[in-house]
Order: structure tokens, then C-alpha cells, then sequence
């Protein structure tokens, strides 16, 4: 007679998903090891949920690399506004684990960051994050955040995405000494030491584009000493590079860099293909610029909240042409 299928409680189930997204995505070092060592010894409910894990990404080993990245993405997209079954989860997991080894480029296409966050938005959403000190995060489209406020210092990881913050002045919880606790954002890059400010960090390929608005930033690239002494530090009306091996100063945009946390990309002598670039981050499926009306200029401020009704005023304003090829596909071009 075949024995029931033990229960595992979903909190246990949870912690799973975590671990193995943890350790599938580079963050298995030594402290981490020892740490799921740790909690694999604590219960064989949790030997039960790992081995539940693994068996699952087995049998996701043999689907094509493309379409689990876009089952993984279409799953996590709903996540933004449903919130998925553990069940629905582990297989998500599996999907992620099978991009990575099979396609080696989930980082950049599959938000499997999603699964490690505190707070995250879907394509097109954003929303607003107040942390107990005091301090507001904005999170923009397909943005995945953690957060930490430890005794010693608040932590703000940013996995993916784009965000805004406005640190507190951590009037709630000090240091023993007293002092307001650091606070630090984390990226793949490297960390960013919030000097009382208010300031926007994007990450794009290979490095976070880091834009002060108030107070100042210094910049710690991830090969590098930890020290501000040893830090660039970013000034109001500055934006900067930051990559793992230094810090250099970036090229101004023609849009302010906070816009959207007002709803809109807003600026003056826009490049056309800038302005589509940035709009097609606010919805699913792509916007394609045709290079002859790539360098035609824009100015005004265009709704991220109803993308095609700013196509659409872009058609009346400019001599362009919008084709819908399908829902997920756009083609910009000459009239």
C-alpha cells in the first residue's frame, strides 16, 4: 500500500524556495553555507521541503532554456498582483534553476529576483515603501527590493529595477552610541553610504546609475575598500556610474530623474528613440524605433501610467507613424 505524502507546512515550504534561490543565484558563500547547513540540521521537515526543491528543478531539467524564462516571467509578473500558491512558487523556483544552468542568462531576462525580495512591482506598477525609521523607498516598473534594519545599520538591497529614497533620520531605533544607524543600498555593483539624502538608483547592464537630488552619496564599488574615506561622493544635481571595480561620473539625461515617481517621463529636447525606450519599460512586449526617426526632438511630459495614450500623442505631435503588430509589439516609424 503506498504511504501517504508527508505535509509540509507552508512557512517551511517558504523557507525552501528562499534557500535555493539563495544558493542557485551567487549568493552561496561561506556565511551562507552555514547558515542553510544550520537550518537543514533543525528539522527533517526542512530535509523534507529541500529535497521537495530539488526533486522539482529535476523535472524541470529537460524544458527548452526559452520557454521557462518566459513562463518565469509571465508567473512572477502575476505574483505583482495575485499572490501565487507555494505550490506555483517551487515550480517558478524550478524554472529559474534550469535558466541558469541551460541559458546562463537569467539575471538579465528572468525577474527570479522577485523571490528573494520584501517588496517588488510588476511591469508597469509601482509602488511606495515606508521602512520603521523613517525612510521612504519609491519602487519603480519590474523593481525588486530587501530590507534590513539591523542594531548596527538599515540595508536596502536593490535586486532589479529602479528606485527612489528618502532616508529618515532614524529618530524610532539608534546605536548604542546614540547615532543615527547608516544607511546603506546595496546593489550588484557595489554599496551606496546615504549621507542624509534623497537620491534615485537604476541598474542596468554591468553597473547602477546612481542620481542625487539631496544631501550626498558616497560610492563604494563593490572590489573596493569600504572606507568613505576611500569613496567618491555624489553631490546634489550629479549622476554616476557605479560599476564593481570603481565609480565615474555619468553623462546628464534630457529627463529628470525622479519623473516618474511622479507618474511621468518629463523632459526638454528629447531624442524620439530615448523617449521610447524609456516608455517601453512600462509595458509588456516591445517598442521599436525605426533609426529614421530616432533623432527627431520631443519635449513635455508623457503618462508611464497609460503608455499607448502617450504614443498617441506623440503621433499628433510628431510626423510619425504607430503600428500595432500585436499587443506585445509596437513599431515606430516614418508617416
Amino acid at each position: 500500500m503506498q504511504q501517504p505524502e508527508t505535509s509540509v507546512p507552508s512557512d517551511i515550504v517558504d523557507q525552501a524556495v528562499r534557500w535555493a534561490v539563495k544558493l542557485d543565484f551567487g549568493e552561496g558563500n561561506a556565511a551562507a553555507q552555514k547558515a542553510f547547513g544550520q537550518w537543514i540540521d533543525a528539522s527533517p521537515l526542512h530535509r523534507l521541503a529541500w529535497q521537495r526543491v530539488q526533486d522539482l528543478k529535476d523535472d524541470f531539467s529537460r524544458m527548452p532554456p526559452a520557454l521557462a524564462l518566459d513562463t518565469l516571467k509571465a508567473v512572477s509578473d502575476r505574483r505583482g498582483t495575485h499572490r501565487i500558491k507555494r505550490r506555483q512558487a517551487l515550480k517558478i523556483l524550478a524554472l529559474a534553476g534550469v535558466s541558469v544552468l541551460a541559458a546562463g542568462t537569467a539575471h538579465e531576462r528572468a525577474p527570479w529576483q522577485r523571490l528573494l525580495a520584501d517588496a517588488s512591482t510588476a511591469t508597469g506598477e509601482q509602488r511606495t515603501v515606508q521602512l520603521d525609521d523613517g525612510s521612504t523607498i519609491v519602487l519603480n516598473t519590474d523593481t525588486a527590493i530587501s530590507t534590513s534594519l539591523r542594531a548596527e545599520r538599515r540595508v536596502v538591497t536593490l535586486r532589479r529595477g529602479e528606485i527612489l529614497v528618502a532616508t529618515g533620520h532614524d529618530s524610532r531605533i539608534a546605536t548604542a552610541r546614540g547615532a543615527a544607524r547608516p544607511f546603506w543600498v546595496e546593489t550588484p555593483f557595489g554599496g551606496l553610504h546615504a549621507l542624509g539624502t534623497r537620491f534615485v538608483v537604476r541598474l542596468e547592464a554591468g553597473r547602477a546609475r546612481v542620481s542625487v537630488l539631496e544631501g550626498a552619496v558616497a560610492l563604494h564599488p563593490a572590489n573596493g575598500r569600504a572606507d568613505d574615506s576611500n569613496a567618491n561622493v555624489a553631490r546634489p544635481g550629479t549622476s554616476w556610474w557605479l560599476a564593481p571595480d570603481g565609480s565615474t561620473p555619468a553623462p546628464a539625461r534630457p529627463f529628470t530623474e525622479d519623473g516618474w515617481a511622479e507618474g511621468v517621463i518629463a523632459g526638454n529636447d528629447m531624442r524620439l528613440s530615448d523617449l521610447l525606450a524609456e516608455l517601453s519599460r512600462y509595458r509588456s512586449g516591445r517598442i521599436v524605433c525605426d533609426p529614421r526617426v530616432a533623432d527627431l526632438r520631443v519635449s513635455g511630459a508623457y503618462q508611464v501610467g497609460d503608455t499607448d495614450r502617450a504614443l498617441a500623442f506623440l503621433a499628433q505631435a510628431q510626423p510619425i507613424d504607430i503600428r500595432y503588430r500585436t499587443r506585445f509589439w509596437v513599431s515606430v516609424g516614418p508617416r
